[in-house]
């Protein structure tokens, strides 16, 4: 495995400008954490996970009950598969359950020229079942010494160096190894808590408030697994950081509350609060009338997240964007702009609507573009259409 860039022969060599992360991890069957979260968070963040399994475990929120490893060969044979044909941007590294694994790899990985790798060393999960071995945690040396950046939490980072201070350990591993380290705050107490990366010539630190929440499984994976795909993307490392730290926060403010014990984070949540690019997640409408705007956006099914009578409402909507009213009385309503709100059950929804007392200008319009259209007025006098586009929003016939 010489050569890992993509080859450029017809079908797999075509370069389509997505981030390729692989990602070698075990297999989390509660879907909170491992490879299972990777491939969440990179997908969300538009980039395409490739996996090489570690290990096989039986977990759930409450506890890690079976660990099968993955023989080295295999995970080996993964990695030249992907390698070979798809091409790889950027590794992340989680669970390396023995130490033979993690000395195959490391040599593997070392062959790697100019690749961005991220090692989690994960070593227990979130709810406490230990997932690698002592010489598999002596071994992981190797694997930090080809690493871009290592990301230990607190008790891992302690575990690796013997040393109390984080900044000592981290400043320990640096050296040692040649690897940036994020120092995670998450298990430390307090209300405040703080990351810090260090390189070998420079130190950066975030500050935050915690998040409070029961629901942390799978935070580490997905915090380093969302570093390796904005590396890929090109990023800069403080700067895949910053981004990841935020994926993760919100994240974890939106967790879906499952199982009994720390459930899972939010991952499929982060639609359109990070990503590439400039992205389109708020509008802004006069309003004349606080009360009626916010009974009228709430009755299209919009949930209202900031009040702030009488002056300013924000909406949520079903695709993570955000709508808000500001009233100004003065303010004249412009006549030319419209604001539409995408609908997969359009004609129920409006029929459901009209019957609750909402005054539509008309129902739903097939139209030339391809858009089925039903038109309406806010309280002020916005132009609001409820349509449904399918793919032809973003696939008309005609796209350039």
């Amino acid at each position: 495995m010489e050569n890992i860039a993509p080859k450029r022969s017809a079908g797999a060599g075509k370069m389509t400008g997505t981030a390729r992360v692989l990602i070698i991890a075990g297999s989390d069957s509660s879907g909170g954490a491992g490879i299972q979260a990777d491939i969440k968070t990179v997908t969300m963040l538009g980039g395409h996970a490739m996996t090489a399994v570690t290990a096989v475990t039986a977990q759930n929120t409450r506890g890690v009950d079976f660990v099968h490893p993955v023989p080295a060969e295999a995970v080996l044979a993964q990695i030249d598969s992907v390698a070979e044909d798809i091409g790889i941007d950027a590794v992340k590294i989680g669970l390396v359950p023995g130490a033979f694994a993690a000395d195959a790899l490391a040599t593997r990985l070392a062959q790697l020229k100019k690749i961005p790798i991220v090692f989690d060393p994960v070593m227990s999960s979130t709810s406490g079942g230990q997932l690698a071995d002592d010489a598999a945690i002596a071994a992981f040396g190797k694997l930090m010494a080809i690493s871009t950046l290592v990301t230990p939490n607190l008790p891992e980072l302690k575990q690796l160096t013997n040393e109390e201070d984080p900044v000592a350990a981290a400043l320990h591993l640096v050296s040692a190894h040649g690897c940036a380290v994020l120092i995670k705050g998450g298990h430390d107490e307090g209300e405040a808590l703080a990351d810090a990366l260090i390189e070998e010539d420079n130190m950066m630190s975030w500050q935050g408030q915690r998040i409070e929440t029961e629901h942390t499984h799978g935070t580490g994976c997905t915090l380093s697994s969302a570093i390796t795909c904005f590396l890929a993307q090109g990023d800069s490392l403080t700067s895949a950081v910053e981004r990841a730290r935020t994926f993760v926060r919100v994240a974890l403010q939106d967790t879906p509350g499952l199982g009994s014990g720390a459930g899972p984070i939010g991952q499929g949540r982060v639609r359109l609060d990070v990503g590439p690019g400039p992205r389109l997640n708020q509008v802004t409408l006069t309003g004349h009338d606080y009360a009626r705007s916010v009974g009228f956006y709430k009755a299209l099914g919009l949930k209202q997240i900031v009040d702030n009578p009488p002056d300013y409402a924000r909406f949520e909507t079903a695709g993570g964007g955000t709508l808000s009213v500001q009233i100004d009385k003065e303010q004249e309503i412009s006549g030319d702009v419209a604001v539409y709100l995408e609908c997969d059950d359009l004609d129920d929804r409006v029929e459901r609507l009209a019957r609750a007392g909402l005054p539509f200008e008309h129902g739903p319009r097939n139209q030339p573009w391809m858009w089925r259209e039903a038109r309406l007025r806010d309280p002020a006098g916005n132009i609001i259409f409820l349509y449904k586009a399918g793919e032809a929003r973003r696939f008309p016939p005609w796209r350039i």
